[in-house]
């Protein structure tokens, strides 16, 4: 038996983190696989995100507070060498640079490395690390979309044949259409609406604050509902009583059951200022729903090129303009066929496979 380790910052609803649980459940059956969280505590991050009941044995939670530890070092170093893992699977900057040295350090040399978005390289000093985790550690580099490996190659000076490209991918058998009525009484939504939806963090970075004012463009017969929880909340609700949307906008925190909430949607919306190649985009459109996003990071590499729509960040007329049309237009067309074709987890999965096969 072998045992893999991935490393994330946190375990909260997120991208990443579900990307990480996906990979953890599909390893191999003669093989365990651990993630290791170096932020939050096991108790809070089992409430807040219910789905990681499922696999709570096997996960580990560091509680490392903010700014440099040498304790959550010292931590994963101890870990890694009892667990002896044959090898360890970063995701983004914290994860590498602890993940990774500790990786070493116990005398682990198989390390990958998955880069979600590389935005965040703009930043002169971030680059400089990940420039010298990237020489020192020597991971095997992965992008999850075409557009991340362009930025990685060009911000840390990398040759081309160094990064791999894994595109993300969702479970298209779990996220796929229903029936929008019941998904509506489910979640207590409007019925008699057109409904758009946006699911994600609620943080600055995502733009919510831009649909909040597209929405004053709209008809009032279209109403929007959130999925998602996060520090921008109150600012929000704020903003949606500002506004005189408060009975248009629905905050649903977090939503244990997805696919409802898509299914329950007539658009999906996600106007990020930042993204990588984002699972929600993939995960609404499986439902059948098409989308509407902002042409930022790598976006576009998850939209139906036949349903879906691109918008500039930052625009709230322009978007207000987009969804209205979107919503008169009613494609005959899915987007789940695209998303089948192009962002199905079960090829993710079989291609993080073939890379571990490597290591055995």
């Amino acid at each position: 038996m072998n045992n893999w380790i991935q490393v994330v910052q946190h375990l909260k609803p997120g991208g990443i983190e579900t990307m990480a649980l996906d990979l953890q459940h599909h390893i191999d059956a003669d093989d365990s696989c651990y993630i290791v969280a170096l932020e939050g505590t096991r108790e809070q991050a089992l409430e807040d995100w219910p789905r990681l009941k499922l696999h709570a044995d096997r996960l580990l939670f560091l509680d490392k507070r903010s700014g440099f530890c040498w304790k959550t070092l010292y931590q994963l170093i101890r870990l890694f060498r009892k667990f002896k893992p044959k090898a360890v699977h970063t995701h983004h900057i914290g994860p590498l640079f602890y993940g990774g040295i500790a990786a070493r350090l116990a005398g682990i040399y198989n390390l990958i490395h998955t880069e979600h978005d590389a935005w965040h390289l703009r930043n002169a000093k971030r680059r400089r690390l990940q420039q010298f985790l990237v020489r020192w550690v020597k991971p095997v580099l992965v992008a999850d979309a075409g557009k991340v490996a362009q930025e990685l190659q060009h911000w840390l000076k990398l040759d081309a044949c160094t990064v791999r490209i894994i595109r993300n991918g969702i479970n298209t058998l779990y996220f796929k259409p229903g029936d929008p009525h019941f998904a509506r009484q489910q979640l207590n939504l409007p019925k008699g609406v057109d409904l758009i939806g946006c699911a994600g963090r609620l943080s600055a970075e995502k733009g919510h604050r831009i649909l909040l004012e597209a929405m004053r463009f709209m008809e009032p017969s279209v109403h929007l509902a959130l999925a998602g929880d996060g520090v921008e909340r109150a600012n929000l609700e704020a903003l949606a009583k500002e506004l005189e949307l408060e009975n248009r906008i629905h905050f649903l925190g977090t939503v244990d059951t997805m696919p409802s909430f898509y299914q329950a949607l007539d658009l999906f919306c996600l106007p990020s200022f930042f993204e990588g190649l984002s699972l929600v985009i993939l995960e609404a459109q499986a439902c059948g729903i098409p989308a509407l996003v902002t042409n930022v990071g790598a976006s576009v590499e998850a939209l139906c090129p036949q349903t879906g729509t691109l918008v500039e960040p930052g625009a709230p007329y322009l978007m207000a303009s987009e969804l209205k049309s979107m919503l008169k237009a009613r494609h005959a067309i899915s987007p789940r066929t695209f998303v089948k074709s192009s962002g199905d987890l079960r090829s993710t999965i079989s291609h993080y496979a073939a890379l571990r096969q490597q290591f055995s």
